[in-house]
C-alpha cells in the first residue's frame, strides 16, 4: 500500500509540474502580472490626436500616383495606388506645429465604392514620441464621417503596439483632391 501511495503523489507532483509548465508557455502575462487572476488586462493605453494633411496639388505635392487605371471608365479610381509622405500636425491648420510624418501607401481597393487599403506608417518627428512609429493597415472607407482602421505594430516607445485609428475629414478640396484628416489613434502596449 505503500508504494503505490508513494506513486501516486509522484505522479500527482509530477502532473502539476506538467500543468504549470504549459501554463507558463501560453500564459507568461499571467505569471508576469500583467494579467490579474480575473484575466483582466493589465495596459498602457496611449491617445493620440492630431491632423493629417495630404496634399495631391500643387508646387509640392506630398502625394503622387505610382500606378493605376488609365482610362476614365472606372468612376472611382479603382487601382489608382498613390505613394504618401504627408505633414502630421498639432492642430487642424497645416502651418501648426509638425509632429510627424505619414509615409506609405494607399490604394482604391473598391470598385463600385470609394474605400482605400491603407498601408501608412505614422513616424513621430518631435515631441515626446520622437523617433517612435505606429503602423496602420486597414480598410479606409472615406465617404463614412469617421473610419476606423487598426493599428497592427510600431516601433520605439509603441514597441508592440495594437489598437486602432479613428479618422474624420474635416477639409477636402474637390477640385484638387487636396484633404486634412483628423486621426484619434488609440493603442495600447
Amino acid at each position: 500500500m505503500r508504494v503505490k501511495m508513494k506513486s501516486f503523489l509522484t505522479l500527482t507532483a509530477n502532473f502539476t509540474a506538467l500543468i504549470v509548465l504549459i501554463i507558463s508557455l501560453y500564459r507568461p502575462a499571467f505569471f508576469s502580472g500583467e494579467i490579474s487572476g480575473d484575466d483582466t488586462p493589465r495596459h498602457n493605453i496611449t491617445h493620440l490626436h492630431f491632423f493629417f494633411h495630404d496634399m495631391v496639388a500643387g508646387k509640392n505635392p506630398t502625394v503622387v500616383k505610382i500606378a493605376g487605371p488609365t482610362t476614365a471608365s472606372n468612376p472611382y479610381g479603382f487601382g489608382a495606388t498613390m505613394m504618401a509622405d504627408d505633414a502630421l500636425t498639432e492642430d487642424r491648420d497645416r502651418s501648426s506645429g509638425e509632429i510627424g510624418r505619414a509615409q506609405g501607401i494607399y490604394a482604391v481597393a473598391a470598385q463600385n465604392d470609394v474605400a482605400l487599403l491603407m498601408v501608412m506608417n505614422f513616424v513621430f518627428t518631435s515631441g515626446e514620441y520622437k523617433g517612435s512609429s505606429l503602423s496602420l493597415l486597414g480598410r479606409n472607407h472615406v465617404m463614412d464621417d469617421v473610419r476606423e482602421m487598426p493599428v497592427v505594430g510600431g516601433s520605439g516607445a509603441f514597441r508592440h503596439a495594437r489598437g486602432y485609428a479613428l479618422a474624420h475629414t474635416v477639409w477636402f478640396d474637390n477640385t484638387t483632391g487636396d484633404a486634412t484628416v483628423e486621426y484619434n489613434v488609440y493603442v495600447t502596449q
